[in-house]
């Protein structure tokens, strides 16, 4: 996975009517939630290649960096997210060999999906 470059924000400050500040901070939450996202994402399949059967889960960030999982939760990512006060939220569910990890972090969303081996090799096939 590519790095997320740090980009440069135009400022206005009394002494000096335009500088540049580094806005790295932006990236790097950026450049975290996708980390998570991969991580977990990765993990997930490869207990799903193991033979693992995987339930949903969700997995919570709070803004203290502290995780809490819940399993089989019926309520909405961002209403979960919202009640338990985490900074970030995943939820892995899987059925019939595939994989799908939906992150949220504020007005951020991500989704990542793998499909399974032998539904894509039908695909390819054309059976």
């Amino acid at each position: 996975m590519g790095r997320i470059e740090s980009f440069y924000r135009v400022a206005r400050c009394p002494n000096n009517p335009l500088k540049f500040r580094s806005c790295s901070a932006i990236s790097n939450s950026v450049s975290l939630f996708a980390e998570h996202m991969q991580q977990i994402f990765e993990g997930a399949v490869a207990a799903s290649q193991a033979g693992g059967n995987p339930s949903e889960m969700t997995i919570l960030i709070g803004d203290d960096d502290r995780i809490s999982m819940v399993a089989d939760s019926d309520w909405p990512l961002d209403s979960l997210a919202r009640e338990r006060g985490a900074k970030s939220a995943y939820r892995v569910t899987g059925a019939a060999g595939s994989i799908r990890v939906e992150g949220r972090e504020g007005l951020r969303r991500c989704v990542m999906e793998s499909e399974d081996p032998a539904r894509t090799a039908r695909l390819l096939l054309g059976a």
